[in-house]
């Protein structure tokens, strides 16, 4: 039993990795390779060739082209395999109408906004005494009173 145990262990043991599993989604590098891009002289051919077709193209505008990288390492084993976002970059680019590079925006986990939710609650419009909270209330009486009938019918 003792050496079915130890063998279990070493098993165990021995197929664990000290290497965190990594995922990625999107471009990798994208910080490195923006610096190659040249306001006013690359064009779009040449963003094809260095990173490709783009993550997303503006539904508003063509001439805006979007790419993403997202990286995500597992935490420790005592975590339990929850995740933890390591990077998050965003390049934004605008074209002019000669398909050359007009502006470049990045946008990397630091400086990602952070979502402010508010405390103010929607008030209703209408009070119980308006005319306009009468006509509804007559509406739903007459809409629910043939299952009234129907249900009195029913028991009889």
């Amino acid at each position: 039993m003792k050496k079915l145990l130890i063998f279990l262990l070493i098993l165990f043991v021995s197929n664990c990795s000290t290497k965190k599993l990594e995922k990625n989604h999107g471009l990798m590098n994208l910080d490195k390779k923006k610096d190659k891009i040249i306001v006013g002289k690359t064009n779009k051919n040449d963003i094809l060739n260095l990173f490709g077709p783009a993550s997303t193209v503006s539904t508003f505008n063509d001439d805006i082209w979007i790419y993403i990288e997202s990286k995500k390492i597992n935490q420790s084993i005592f975590k339990l395999g929850s995740q933890k976002l390591d990077k998050n970059n965003t390049l934004i680019l605008e074209f002019s109408e000669r398909s050359l590079v007009k502006n470049i925006e990045f946008i990397d986990i630091n400086k990602m906004n952070d979502i402010i939710i508010t405390d103010k609650k929607t008030e209703k419009a209408y009070s119980n005494n308006s005319k306009l909270y009468s006509i509804l209330t007559s509406l739903r009486e007459k809409i629910n009173a043939p299952t009234r009938r129907s249900r009195v019918k029913k028991n009889n």
